[in-house]
């Protein structure tokens, strides 16, 4: 194992101890590799260990392979959530990629340079989004797993950063603004009638003059809600107008249809809580990844379309998970680095 650098790279060396108790079958190697999967989605990693892993990376073409390999295996169980495949055999299969060794050096996998290229791209742009990419570890601010943090955005804004979120300040000539790169945060103005106010998220842009509104960013998705007074929201060239309890979402296909929202349910993280309302089994699931170290995989189609009443404390995540499995019958299989197999 190389010998982990000094002062920034602290982040790292915690990652390499995990290696003996998660990667019993691995080699010297793959196990280091594992260890920087595991680091990077505990949600603690920061720029320094961005850093510290591409030059791992660099070290030769085996340590890139690694890492590619071992990233493909934690790609592998994204696939199958969003998949939700439909039988047992799924499962099986999850466990298999997860417990066997993997062998670099086979043929028809990355090799020499295309691997070192392939590394660095994933620390760029993660697959499936299952670690912070460049650009949110290096935002202005950002929660871990688990955390909420409350920062005066500018003069008169304050802002709530939910779980999972990164958050660059900025300002332009008359307005000020902020980009919210990934995850979600509710933002609360002081009127200024001469100033405006700006979230840039997803290529879009929130703009209020004194307003109370939640933006929730998700890859190339966002979704804002005006919980008091009035926000513009404006992408792809088109404007809508958002009043109290209402909701848009865009994405690349554009603006969506303004919908009348619950509140008390759009708000519930800022009380510490998930509110679900006939929602699917599917989106808990997906929601409760947002609190927690690791991924929950849902196997079952069948499954995560039933509907989910209830109240869930966000900080105890694994509880609400034990609550679902009691409530629907659901078999477990635990792998390292916190991923649950639901089927």
């Amino acid at each position: 194992m190389a010998a982990p650098e000094q002062g920034a790279e602290c982040g790292a060396r915690h990652a390499m101890i995990m290696i003996d108790n998660d990667n019993a079958g691995l080699t010297p190697l793959e196990g280091e590799a594992h260890a920087w999967v595991r680091r990077l989605t505990s949600g603690e990693a920061n720029a320094a260990d961005a850093a510290a892993l591409r030059r791992w990376c660099k070290l030769s073409p085996a340590h890139a392979a690694a890492f590619s390999e071992a990233s493909r295996l934690w790609d592998a169980f994204g696939v199958a959530g969003e998949n939700l495949r439909r039988d047992e055999k799924a499962s099986q299969e999850a466990g298999r990629l997860a417990t066997r060794r993997s062998v670099i050096g086979r043929r028809g996998f990355i090799g020499g340079a295309l691997a070192a290229s392939v590394a660095g791209v994933m620390v760029v742009r993660p697959p499936m989004g299952l670690w912070p990419s460049l650009s949110e570890l290096r935002a202005d601010y950002r929660t871990g797993t688990g955390e909420q943090r409350e920062i005066a955005a500018t003069e008169g804004v304050s802002v709530q950063m939910n779980t999972r979120t990164s958050m660059s300040v900025g300002a332009g000539a008359g307005t000020a603004a902020v980009e919210l790169i990934s995850g979600e945060a509710s933002f609360r103005m002081q009127p200024n009638p001469t100033r405006p106010f700006s979230v840039l998220a997803a290529g879009g842009r929130t703009t209020a003059r004194g307003a109370r509104f939640d933006v929730r960013v998700s890859g190339s998705t966002a979704c804002v809600t005006c919980l008091a007074d009035d926000v513009e929201v404006e992408h792809q060239a088109r404007t809508v107008k958002l009043t109290s309890r209402q909701q848009v979402v865009y994405d690349d296909r554009g603006l969506g249809a303004v919908v009348v929202i619950d509140p008390v349910i759009v708000s519930a993280w800022q009380q510490g809580l998930i509110i679900c309302n006939m929602k699917p089994l599917a989106d808990v699931i997906e929601e409760l990844n947002r609190y927690r170290p690791g991924r929950i995989v849902l196997l079952n189609a069948e499954l995560g379309r039933n509907p989910v009443n209830g109240r869930f404390r966000i900080d105890q995540p694994d509880e609400a998970l034990a609550q679902i499995e009691r409530a629907f019958g659901v078999r477990h299989r635990t792998l390292p680095g916190g991923v649950v197999l639901l089927s």
